[in-house]
């Protein structure tokens, strides 16, 4: 099975809000960078571009993003919500409810992937 469909698996188990907001996210990472390579990794669903985007992973009471070295990010819309002291990483927890700022999002994926590619966000 490649990582998409086994994105696919992990969506189609979670019948709640959480498979809605992730099948939300993937659509958005995917729209942000048409280049960006599916993964599976630590049993998560993993997104890279040049090196490791983000990970957006299921869990009780969140679904969680994670960007990989979104301490280097600016952050102007104050998305990050989690992780806020970890030297590299920098994440998002989304739960029931949550409103997306599609927009800011899309920024920040596409920082990220600037990031990796030694670019300036655009």
């Amino acid at each position: 099975m490649n990582p998409s469909e086994r994105i696919d698996q992990q969506i189609a188990a979670l019948n709640d809000w959480r498979g809605h907001m992730m099948t939300r996210l993937r659509k958005l990472i995917l729209e942000a960078d048409p280049d960006i390579t599916e993964e599976w990794k630590w049993e998560t669903a993993v997104w890279s571009h040049q090196g490791l985007v983000c990970a957006v992973g299921a869990f009780k009471q969140t679904i969680k993003m994670n960007f990989f070295q979104g301490a280097f990010l600016e952050d102007p819309q104050k998305l990050f919500n989690a992780g806020l002291d970890a030297k590299k990483t920098r994440a998002i927890d989304f739960r029931e409810g949550h409103t997306v700022d599609e927009s800011a999002l899309k920024d920040l994926i596409r920082a990220a992937v600037a990031h990796n590619s030694g670019g300036k966000r655009g």
